[in-house]
C-alpha cells in the first residue's frame, strides 16, 4: 500500500508532496539530444514517484558533463511527519534513491513507468549536512534534482507541456497582481491532463523572507501531488517551485520557493559542476 504524504506546517501551510496511491544558460557544455516535445515521455509536468510518494517535475537541468536532471521539491523525498516543512531539521531518503517517472498515475497505481532516475541533490539533505541555520533558507529552500538514467535521457524534452518555455530564470520576484503559469500533474486527477495547466495571480513578495518565497492564488489551487511543479512569469521565465498550500491567513493560496535562489544554492553546494536550467525547445505561449 502506498502512502499519502501531505505535510502540514504548524503555522499556515500544507506541503503538497505525495498524493499517494493505494494497491537560462551560464555554462558552455555538450547539449543532449532532446526527444520531440510532442512525444517526449519525460518532461516538466511528469509524475515522479519516490518511495511511494508522488510529486510533479518542475524543469529540466543539465551539467558540464552533459548529464540530465529533472527537478521537484525536496520535501517530495522527505521522511518527516505531516507537520515537517523545515528542511534543516527534517530527514529525507538518501541520495541514490530510485525515482520513477510516469504520466498516468492515479489513486490505485503509479501508472506506466516511462523511465527511472536517482536522487542526486536535495536542498534538505544539504542544509542538514551544512548545519544551515538561516530561518528563511530552512523554511523555503525546497528543491531536489533527480539524475535521469542514461538509458532514458533520449526520452526527455525540457519544454513545459501546453505552455512551452521556460525561457530562462526570473530574478526580479513578483509583484501583487502579476500573472503566473504552471502545469501540475497530481495522481488525484487520475491522469486527466486537461486539468493540469493552471494560471494564477501573485499576491506580492514578502520582504520578510528575503525573497525566498512567492505566495499566489491559482484558478484551482495546487493539490497533493502537484508539489514540485514549476511556475513561470509572463515572459516564460522560471520563477519557482510549488511547495505549500496555505491555510491561514490566506486560505487555499499556494507558496512557491524562489528558483533563482534555490538553484544558486544548489550550484554552490551540490558538487554538480556546471549545473544549469535548460530552456524549453518550444516557445512560451501564455494563451489558455
Amino acid at each position: 500500500m502506498r502512502r499519502t504524504r501531505l505535510v502540514l506546517a504548524a503555522a499556515s501551510a500544507v506541503a503538497l508532496a505525495g498524493a499517494a496511491v493505494t494497491a537560462g544558460t551560464t555554462t558552455a557544455q555538450a547539449a543532449p539530444t532532446w526527444a520531440p516535445a510532442d512525444s517526449a515521455l519525460i518532461h516538466p509536468g511528469t509524475m515522479m514517484y519516490t518511495d511511494g510518494a508522488q510529486c510533479t517535475a518542475n524543469f529540466v537541468y543539465s551539467d558540464a558533463a552533459g548529464d540530465v536532471y529533472v527537478g521537484y521539491a525536496a520535501h517530495c523525498a522527505g521522511t518527516g511527519s505531516s507537520t515537517d516543512t523545515n528542511g534543516c531539521d527534517t530527514a529525507s531518503v538518501p541520495l541514490g534513491t530510485q525515482v520513477d517517472f510516469t504520466n498516468d498515475g492515479n489513486l490505485v497505481s503509479e501508472g506506466t513507468i516511462v523511465g527511472h532516475g536517482t536522487l542526486a541533490y536535495s536542498s534538505w539533505i544539504t542544509e542538514r549536512a551544512l548545519g544551515t541555520t538561516d530561518a528563511n533558507t530552512c523554511a523555503y529552500n525546497d528543491l531536489a534534482l533527480v539524475k535521469v538514467d542514461a538509458a532514458d535521457v533520449s526520452k526527455v524534452n525540457p519544454s513545459v507541456p501546453f505552455w512551452g518555455g521556460p525561457t530562462g530564470i526570473d530574478t526580479d520576484g513578483t509583484a501583487a497582481g502579476d500573472r503566473v503559469w504552471t502545469y501540475g500533474n497530481s495522481s488525484l486527477r487520475a491522469g486527466l491532463s486537461p486539468l493540469s495547466p493552471h494560471t494564477g495571480i501573485s499576491l506580492g513578495d514578502d520582504a520578510a523572507d528575503g525573497g525566498w518565497s512567492h505566495p499566489l492564488y491559482t484558478v484551482t489551487p495546487g493539490i497533493p501531488g502537484d508539489s514540485g511543479s514549476g511556475f513561470m512569469s509572463a515572459d516564460g521565465k522560471a520563477i519557482g517551485v510549488l511547495s505549500t498550500l496555505g491555510l491561514a491567513p490566506l486560505p487555499a493560496s499556494n507558496n512557491i520557493g524562489d528558483l533563482a535562489k534555490e538553484l544558486a544554492f544548489a550550484q554552490e553546494h551540490s558538487g554538480i559542476s556546471g549545473l544549469q536550467l535548460v530552456d524549453g525547445t518550444e516557445p512560451f505561449d501564455p494563451i489558455l
